[in-house]
């Protein structure tokens, strides 16, 4: 197994939910995080009993290029190294085949497949470097099966399941690994209101971050693809 000491993990979305359940526990774990969020000062404050020698806040918007290289700069510039990158930032709308607006699914391409796809891009040549670079998609079921109406969501989530098994290709001689963790409904503010499932009968996002742990974790020689991760029984899921 990689160990923690010294590891730099970038991860996005941070502020909330399970991006700051991520990055919590990789901080308890002995990494160094570079935290992104729309909002570093309110996720600085959020985080003010976290060690300030591990940790540096950055703004980060997936739908906001410019920020992408810059939140790398802060990071390298802080850390002097990257080792590893949570593409962790996501949204959700209704747009289904019948009803929705252009720009919607324009928003929801943006920020779901080319925030992760570019800053993925930017970082790759770091994380080859390093010699065992990871990086966690947050992905989703909806990534692997359609059961509901909202199409863009599902086919937004399906190309990040490309992204991920397109990064392993590129990536693996050099040592970088990608994982996709695909859950069913964790219990955040992005789950209120969409399913009958109680909050207590979804994944904990504490749970959620204990999964991207272990996948960074992993030699390069047991390196998981795929992790489906659910809190209801489905047939193959």
């Amino acid at each position: 197994m990689l160990k923690p000491d010294g590891r730099v993990v970038m991860v996005s979305g941070a502020s909330r939910g399970i991006g700051l359940a991520i990055v919590r526990k990789l901080l308890e774990a002995g990494y160094s995080v570079s935290a992104g969020a729309r909002d570093p000062n309110a996720l600085a404050s959020t985080l003010s009993d976290a060690p300030a020698d591990r940790l540096v806040c950055a703004r980060y918007d997936a739908a906001d290029r410019a920020t992408h290289a810059t939140w790398l700069d802060a990071t390298l510039a802080r850390f002097s190294r990257l080792d590893a990158l949570v593409n962790n930032a996501g949204t959700s709308n209704t747009f289904s085949i019948e009803e929705g607006e252009e720009e919607d699914l324009d928003a929801l391409w943006a920020i779901n497949v080319k925030g992760p796809l570019f800053l993925t891009r930017i970082c790759l040549p770091h994380l080859k470097e390093c010699g065992s670079g990871r990086v966690i998609n947050v992905a989703s079921l909806s990534g692997k099966r359609v059961r509901n109406e909202n199409i863009a969501y599902n086919m937004t989530k399906h190309a990040v399941m490309a992204l991920t098994h397109g990064t392993r290709r590129i990536g693996w001689d050099h040592g970088v690994r990608a994982t996709a963790i695909c859950p069913s409904f964790v219990a955040t503010d992005l789950t209120d209101g969409v399913t009958k499932i109680t909050r207590e009968e979804m994944i904990d996002p504490a749970d959620f971050a204990e999964i991207t742990a272990l996948a960074l974790a992993l030699p390069n020689t047991a390196a998981m693809a795929e992790m489906l991760v659910n809190c209801r029984l489905e047939d193959t899921l």
